[in-house]
C-alpha cells in the first residue's frame, strides 16, 4: 500500500519550505545559539544545519555540504515527515545514527 499524504503535512512541509527559500541567515552569526559550541567552542553534530538547510532550499548544494556535510540528510528528513509511511522510524533512527556519527569524526579530526 502506498504512503498516504495528509493535505495538513503538505502544506505545513510547502510553508517550511517557501520560508526557507525566503529567508537567508548569515553564513558566519555573530551569536551562536548552540550551547555545544558555547560550553566547548567546537562544533557539534548539527552546527551548520540550520544554514545548510536555509542553501538547499535555495538549490545551493556545494554551500550547504560546506556548512554541514549532512544537511542534505536533514533535509530529506525534515520533508519525509509529510508522509505517513512504517519505514520512516527507521529512517529518522538511521538519520540521528549518522549525525551522531559524523559528530563524533568531526570532534576528533577537525
Amino acid at each position: 500500500m502506498p504512503a498516504r499524504i495528509p493535505f495538513p503535512r503538505v502544506a505545513a512541509a510547502l510553508a517550511v519550505f517557501v520560508a526557507l527559500w525566503c529567508f537567508t541567515p548569515a553564513a558566519d552569526p555573530a551569536i551562536r545559539l548552540c550551547g555545544f559550541h558555547w560550553l566547548t567552542g567546537m562544533d557539534c553534530p548539527f552546527c551548520g544545519l540550520t544554514r545548510g538547510l536555509f542553501a538547499l532550499a535555495k538549490g545551493h548544494w556545494s554551500e550547504a555540504i560546506h556548512f554541514n556535510a549532512l544537511s542534505p540528510l536533514g533535509f530529506a528528513m525534515l520533508f519525509a515527515m509529510i508522509l505517513d509511511a512504517p519505514w520512516l522510524g527507521r529512517m529518522w533512527s538511521w538519520g540521528f545514527a549518522s549525525f551522531a556519527f559524523y559528530g563524533i569524526v568531526r570532534l576528533v579530526l577537525l
